[in-house]
């Protein structure tokens, strides 16, 4: 039996906005924090698809067997692939699944099982390709499969609004597990590759020591800074990166930086090599004397630093740097929240 749809179809994206949008005919969902996951049936045959294109399938073998086990024959659903961990999200356990050792996926589909979070059907056996039909029918057809996942297989659907109100309330007020929302036109299809949709992510800011810089591979020009938080025993930690600054500001910054080199730097955990939350370039970075503090904007945290480059948002010369600590950071969980939507509590 072959699957209803290639193993090569992209999933639909969304373009990013700074706000949800407004009028009629929009369906709100929220963004969760995991991999986006394109899941394909035919009997008992299945895959989990990445946004990359590679298969996820050997890296979560009790959600292909909870695929199997779906009362459906043959159907193509798309979501996000989570772990939860208590009453909520974390995106930590999630990466740590990803591992090359058979052993210890093993352990890790025991003691952390994933969670399919669904929200849109592009194919089942009863009416084919879905990818032409309207969002509405799609999520009619999705909620009739999900009849036959259940709780038992580790599958949930994902809650929506038509509110406007209720959809900033998730992204006002849920943090950490969300990544925002998701704006969808309910009478469009379903274009695979296209940034169709609407995300709007909730950016928070921290005040940060500059303990560190990277030269731009192959100049003597800054390319990027190295961000610090004290942690609870006074030591600087690093905690990411910026590298959101423009040619024209660069001469004048790098002088800058110079003039400060050669100062203890990061004095708790340090940089190492190129971080896999960012691609920094050179595992060379130059340390400074920690007198510099900059406001940065940030959308994650993950295992206590910032998952992905932040936005220098403005020099705060006005902040000592030992006002610069981690507690910024609490992102202040509201994990009943996050349960209730999923209904994690049983």
């Amino acid at each position: 039996m072959s699957y209803l749809l290639a193993l090569d179809t992209e999933p639909m994206e969304a373009k990013s906005l700074d706000a949800l949008p407004e009028g009629e005919g929009w369906q709100f969902e929220p963004k969760w924090d995991g991999f986006r996951c394109l899941v394909f049936k035919a009997g008992q045959d299945v895959d989990l698809r990445a946004k990359s294109g590679k298969s996820l399938s050997r890296y979560f073998p009790e959600m292909v067997d909870a695929v199997r086990g779906a009362k459906a024959d043959n159907f193509v659903l798309d979501g996000e692939l989570t772990v939860p961990i208590g009453d909520t999200l974390s995106f930590g356990a999630l990466q740590d699944r990803v591992h090359p050792a058979a052993s210890r996926i093993k352990k890790l589909s025991v003691e952390t099982p994933g969670l399919l979070i669904l929200f849109d059907c592009l194919a089942t056996a009863k009416t084919g390709s879905l990818m032409e039909a309207p969002l509405t029918k799609r999520r009619i057809e999705l909620e009739r499969v999900m009849t036959g996942l259940g709780r038992a297989h580790r599958a949930r659907l994902t809650p929506l609004t038509h509110d406007p109100a209720k959809a900033r309330h998730w992204l006002d007020d849920t943090r950490g597990a969300l990544d925002g929302v998701v704006a969808k036109r309910v009478a469009e299809s379903y274009e695979p590759g296209k940034r169709a949709m609407v995300k709007v992510k909730r950016l928070r800011s921290a005040d940060c020591v500059v303990g560190g810089f990277r030269y731009v591979k192959g100049s003597r020009q800054v390319g990027s800074l190295l961000l610090g938080l004290y942690n609870g025993d006074g030591t600087l930690d690093h905690v990411g990166f910026t590298s959101a600054i423009s040619n024209a500001e660069r001469p004048a910054l790098t002088a800058k930086l110079e003039a400060i080199k050669g100062g203890q730097g990061f004095t708790g955990n340090a940089p190492g090599g190129p971080s896999r939350w960012g691609t920094e370039g050179s595992a060379d970075w130059q340390p400074l004397r920690t007198e510099l503090v900059v406001e940065i904007t940030y959308d994650q945290v993950t295992d206590g630093r910032f998952r992905h480059g932040t936005m220098l948002r403005r020099w705060r010369p006005d902040k000592a740097p030992k006002q610069c600590t981690r507690e910024q950071l609490q992102q202040e969980l509201r994990p009943s929240l996050v349960a209730e939507q999923l209904d994690l509590g049983g």
